[in-house]
């Protein structure tokens, strides 16, 4: 005979939630690492997906505080209303915040910023890898899902990066059962994204359940812009327009958060969450395959990166 579960607890598992099923995921996972690696820190651009990080930290570990800090890779290009939600944010919860500056990095010769290229998308592995060195690091959340692009398909949920911070694809770890692997050499650290199984349609709805704030960037609203290799880029004194590049004053809004050089916009009127849940669900490519220059022009433009020790 076949054990029937009570009636209150059928009707408890039928009320479940996908969104439930990918918090508790995520949850299980940052645990894991805190249970398993010694010093964890967690990536926070200020973008929707480490928003969703922040809100799964507190899901996992409230009322006390995380048992880590929040770092943020400052390019020097971000966009500044997601700088200043990025403080606000972090000051609400009463966390410790990390900003690890790219100029900064230049500055000291670290790196070199290309003649002609003004994204410093790239120049963000070096100050990453030094910030993960100077407080070692043996654990780095990220908010990176598979949806977004297929390098990012292949990853695990645990990543091992080797003693020069690279990614091989080939030398991760089974994940069977859910069973994660935290066991790094020194020098190693562990990559760990605990959304990588979301999708931006869950992320949506996610924020939308939660009533979690975003950035005002990712709402319809009215930006002097121009059109540069089949994006609208927003103009700013660190990515000016060419003489046969037109500026518009458009609606827009941005689906992806990141330097401000490679980050398109998206004509949309979309000015509530509910409205970019439907906009989203009409969209036929993903937001960093429609919106980051940086990755539109080369098939493996973010694995080549991520091998380097990007995100």
């Amino acid at each position: 005979m076949i054990d029937t579960p009570p009636l209150s607890e059928r009707a408890l598992r039928r009320q479940l939630t996908h969104l439930d099923a990918l918090e508790a995921e995520s949850v299980f996972i940052m645990r894991e690492v805190a249970a398993e690696l010694e010093r964890p820190v967690l990536l926070f651009s200020g973008g929707k997906d480490s928003i969703v990080l922040l809100r799964i930290a507190e899901k996992a570990f409230r009322p006390a505080r995380f048992p880590f800090p929040v770092m943020h890779i400052d390019t020097g290009h971000n966009f500044p209303e997601v700088l200043d939600f990025r403080d606000r944010r972090v000051a609400e919860l009463g966390e410790r915040l990390i900003v690890a500056s790219v100029q900064e990095s230049i500055d000291n010769g670290r790196v070199r910023e290309e003649p002609g290229n003004p994204s410093r998308n790239r120049l963000q592995t070096t100050t990453l890898l030094d910030a993960i060195t100077e407080h070692q690091f043996d654990a780095v959340f990220g908010g990176a899902r598979r949806d977004e692009e297929k390098a990012r398909a292949k990853e695990r949920v645990f990543s091992l990066r080797d003693e020069f911070g690279q990614w091989e694809p080939k030398a991760q770890r089974p994940e069977l059962w859910s069973l994660y692997n935290g066991k790094v050499r020194k020098g190693q650290h562990m990559r760990v994204f605990p959304i990588s199984n979301w999708t931006e349609m869950d992320v949506w709805q996610y924020i939308q359940r939660e009533e979690v704030e975003v950035p005002s960037i990712y709402f319809a609203h009215e930006r002097p812009v121009f059109r540069r290799d089949n994006m609208w880029l927003a103009t700013s004194d660190f990515l000016p327009n060419g003489p046969d590049e037109a500026v518009e004053s458009m609606v827009v809004r941005y689906r992806t958060v990141g330097d401000m050089t490679c980050t398109g916009a998206v004509s949309s009127s979309a000015a509530s969450v509910a409205e970019i849940i439907a906009e989203v669900s009409a969209a036929r490519i993903t937001e960093r395959g429609a919106t980051r220059a940086d990755d539109a022009f080369s098939e493996t433009a973010m694995e080549d990166r991520k091998r380097e020790g990007y995100f």
